[in-house]
């Protein structure tokens, strides 16, 4: 049973999103319409009112507090006086922008046993015209009305009985909603669909792991391919100019036993770039061929127009979980650099062409291989960010490594997929970093350490200011420039989420979701 409890809207709002507003999000920057604030994916506020010489006089201004015991991913959308965002596992609630006050809520039950490796979470909604979209960890997508939160319509997007689950927040473009999928560790099958939304209606799918007689089936010894995993859990970014959708892919499975499955495993540990009306691939990269490390390639891509030694590109730029940085030529595909930002061990060196070296003493054996980064990754699916104003791009760095020992395993429906086993090191303490490089040149700015690995996001905004959180609960605010501390607050709870801004009645507000509280901080 599904349902929804609604409160009274105030008839001005209009709760309306064309895509003409999407494409022009940089207009509105007292909105968020799309998970990463705009198609490119920047994660930037244009925002200044709150700046380096007025951030510390930062205060919570309201707080509203999820029923969920799950992690709280979710980063929110702002328009027409509205905040929209989801509670763990998959239910959607409507806040006022000034008070917090919830407006209407969509509470979806969810079977008992849902198969998933990482927690029933969820990372947001999408918004387009009149409706609010949402994936759920049963594997449904879900149109609700802006305004009341009725559902308009719900399909089943995969069976999560055999651990198909959806945590991604989607993506709306032109008249289509893209929704990614969950649940490589159990062996499904990876995809990327697009949704007509106004009728719920499947317009493509993009199979990751290709089948007999389509392009790169090859790269899979026998049938492989049908559990290998590839999944697409974080939500991409879109080229409107290029009508190019681009989207990062997870590991194969098994997770770490690649002999269970020879070859180069496309399109796992990739990026592939689809024609958005069709669904075609029209390139890809692979980051890591064959992966036996669990280390995945699910990030969002970051879109950049610059000049690549003195000829202007459409650039990609990518901060991978196997701890390099990437620029990539977004029109065809072409490898430009890469650049490791922290410690790793799983790859001797990345040739000319952007294919790496592997150690072969980093693969998980019966003794234990110890390997940097971790199955969590240097990065993980968290946001950068870009800021046009400093030519910076922000990255939260995981600084952790382990010891993986292989195992026996086989394809079950429904169960884990792995072929290793992990142990912690307990010589070291693993810590992390807020870094900032060129975006160009990969050049690292400043490091800002903290105390443990973290899972928050990162904003900078055009107050010259980088605001990110820790495990421990902290959120902070950096001198975008020069990485300096600028003001600090402890929330009560760890930060696994994206910071935000938008501003209404002329004031500018900063969201952050810690523990299970949805903060609002303005200036006093």
């Amino acid at each position: 049973m599904k349902f929804a409890f609604w409160l009274l809207v105030p008839a001005a709002l209009a709760q309306n999103v064309p895509y003409q507003r999407i494409l022009n999000a940089a207009a509105e920057p007292d909105n968020w319409l799309t998970y990463s604030g705009n198609y490119q994916a920047h994660h930037y506020s244009a925002l200044d009112q709150i700046n380096t010489a007025n951030v510390n006089k930062l205060k919570v201004s309201w707080m509203y507090q999820i029923r969920g015991r799950q992690h709280f991913e979710a980063t929110p959308l702002v328009f027409d006086g509205m905040m929209f965002l989801t509670d763990p596992p998959s239910d959607v609630t409507a806040l006022d922008l000034r008070t917090g006050r919830p407006i209407w809520q969509y509470r979806r039950p969810i079977p008992d046993g849902v198969p998933v490796c990482c927690g029933q979470v969820n990372r947001g909604v999408a918004a387009l015209d009149d409706q609010i979209f949402v994936g759920t960890i049963d594997s449904h997508l879900v149109a609700l009305d802006a305004k009341t939160g009725r559902v308009r319509w719900d399909v089943e997007v995969a069976d999560y009985k055999l651990a198909y689950t959806i945590t991604v927040a989607p993506l709306a473009i032109k008249d289509m909603v893209i929704i990614g999928i969950a649940g490589a560790e159990y062996g499904v099958r990876g995809f990327l669909d697009a949704y007509d939304a106004k009728t719920g209606k499947r317009r493509w799918r993009f199979s990751t792991t290709p089948g007999p007689g389509e392009p790169g089936n090859e790269t899979w010894s026998g049938d492989s391919w049908k559990y290998g995993g590839a999944t697409t859990w974080v939500t991409g970014s879109f080229d409107p100019t290029l009508n190019l959708i681009y989207w990062g892919t997870g590991n194969p499975g098994p997770d770490y036993d690649g002999t269970k499955r020879l070859g180069d495993n496309l399109y796992s540990d990739s990026v592939i770039a689809l024609d958005a009306d069709t669904g075609k691939l029209k390139w890809h990269f692979q980051f890591i061929p064959h992966d036996v490390n669990d280390i995945d390639s699910n990030q969002v891509p970051v879109l950049l127009d610059a000049s690549w030694k003195g000829v202007p590109r459409k650039l990609m730029l990518f901060g991978n979980r196997n701890a390099f940085y990437y620029v990539l030529d977004r029109a065809t595909g072409e490898f430009l650099m890469a650049k490791q930002f922290t410690r790793q061990t799983w790859a001797k060196s990345i040739d000319a062409k952007g294919r790496p070296v592997p150690n072969p003493e980093a693969e998980p054996n019966e003794k234990g291989a110890l390997v940097y980064p971790d199955d969590d990754g240097s990065a993980n699916w968290f946001n950068p960010s870009y800021s046009p104003r400093t030519k910076l791009f922000y990255q939260n760095v995981r600084e952790k490594g382990a010891f993986y020992f292989k195992t026996a395993t086989s394809y079950e429906p429904g169960k884990l997929y792995l072929g290793a086993t992990k142990r912690d090191l307990t010589t070291e303490e693993p810590y992390g970093t807020l870094r900032a490089w060129n975006a160009l040149s990969g050049e690292q700015a400043w490091s800002f350490r903290v105390e443990s690995p973290p899972w928050c996001g990162v904003l900078a905004t055009a107050g010259d200011l980088v605001f990110s959180g820790t495990m421990e609960g902290d959120f902070f605010a950096l001198h975008a420039v020069t990485g300096k501390l600028l003001w600090r607050i402890q929330t009560g709870g760890e930060i696994w989420s994206n910071p935000m801004s938008y501003r209404t009645g002329g004031k500018q507000y900063i969201v952050i979701a810690a523990g299970s509280s949805l903060i609002s901080f303005a200036l006093e």
